[in-house]
């Protein structure tokens, strides 16, 4: 079963190349050669090894071009399946995720505020549903179950006091199988981006996710940090010249605060008059971009990314701001940092989840494997 054992006996260099063809699409064998720094002959008998496991298929013959005949590898969707089970403010998501990275089931719960028995009992029924519609030989490929919550839950007010001391993870694991991973939801959207998103990011950048408040990640040489109390890239939380912090001027809350009332979790709903969205980005453009250059000044970061639980054009806009606001700002021995919209959008955290597990079991070092683990 290609989950604990299994998905555990992999080499470091098997999972280089499900990796490298995880970020890079198909690729040859001839292709893995260079990145990995193996012979051909390593290659072909690493590759064998992982079609016969099931984690990738071969595709057809590539005939006509230069040199002998190629056959692009894949992964193949089938290989293991990962579980993700988000927190947020007003909404519960659960997701079952191929291993191609496509969400194949879905189940969400809107709430005032997420009450951690009512938690609970979603997860636990969901991941009876979801996993009882699977074929046994499907089920015996689930690597795990990832969980994104923001941390101290009880600072969010009164009626959240009831997360102090519950152990979500604990309670969760008790009743599976499969390892259970926990992990910030603002950090595990970074880990969306890192490990599904764009292909062209550097080794080294911050992530800043917009969503009911504001988080963030931080990536150092390739690999999401934590630091020692596991609350690194804690971007939302920084103070910022205008008083307050970064999630009080950049966050849906910020803007619900302007309009007078609650936004709907998803972009249908999104209905926010132009003039006070561009206010409320203008204002948030300026306190990303302080945090932006104090991280650069930090640790010679050079791209911002901005994603959120906004629709696209918002996002565009957040960081259309962020990139205007850093024009203005002085920069004498720094180099002003990149800015781009991150590519998961309200999908991150949930992806993120999901990809708790498949770093664990599958990243050549394990990108995001510092979570929690049951």
């Amino acid at each position: 079963m290609p989950n604990d054992h299994a998905a555990a006996g992999l080499s470091r260099n098997e999972r280089l190349i499900l990796s490298l063809i995880r970020r890079h699409g198909p690729m040859p064998r001839a292709a893995l050669s260079q990145p990995t720094g193996l012979s051909a002959q390593s290659i072909t008998n690493l590759t064998r090894k992982l079609i016969q496991a099931g984690y990738l298929d071969a595709g057809e013959v590539v005939r006509g071009k230069v040199g002998q005949p190629s056959t692009p590898l894949a992964l193949a969707p089938d290989g293991a399946l990962f579980l993700g089970l988000k927190i947020g403010r007003r909404l519960a998501e659960l997701a079952l995720v191929d291993f191609a990275g496509r969400v194949r089931m879905h189940r969400q719960e809107v709430h005032a505020h997420p009450d951690p028995d009512r938690i609970l009992a979603f997860a636990r029924q969901g991941l009876a549903t979801l996993t009882g519609s699977l074929t046994p030989a499907h089920r015996a490929r689930i690597a795990g179950l990832g969980v994104a919550t923001p941390y101290r839950l009880w600072d969010w007010g009164a009626e959240m006091a009831d997360w102090l001391g519950r152990d979500l993870r604990g309670e969760l694991a008790r009743d599976l199988r499969y390892p259970v991973f926990l992990d910030n939801d603002a950090t595990t959207a970074c880990g969306a981006e890192l490990i599904f998103g764009r292909s062209a990011l550097p080794r080294d950048f911050i992530h800043i996710y917009v969503a009911h408040f504001a988080g963030g990640g931080i990536v150092l040489d390739g690999a999401l940090r934590h630091g020692p109390s596991r609350n690194a890239g804690a971007l939302g939380s920084m103070p910022i010249p205008e008083g307050g912090q970064l999630l009080d001027r950049a966050s849906v809350s910020a803007l619900e605060q302007r309009i007078g009332r609650s936004l709907p979790p998803d972009d249908e709903g999104w209905d926010v008059p132009e003039a006070v969205e561009r206010a409320w980005a203008r204002d948030a453009g300026r306190a990303l971009a302080f945090v932006a250059m104090s991280a650069v000044a930090l640790a010679d970061l050079p791209l911002v990314v901005i994603d959120g639980a906004v629709p696209t054009a918002t996002r565009a806009r957040l960081a259309a701001a962020t990139r205007a606001a850093l024009a203005d700002m002085p920069a004498a021995g720094i180099d002003r940092p990149q800015v781009i919209e991150g590519s998961m959008g309200r999908m991150a955290r949930i992806l993120g989840a999901a990809a708790l597990p498949l770093s664990h079991h599958f990243q050549p070092d394990g990108a995001l494997d510092q979570g929690v683990c049951a």
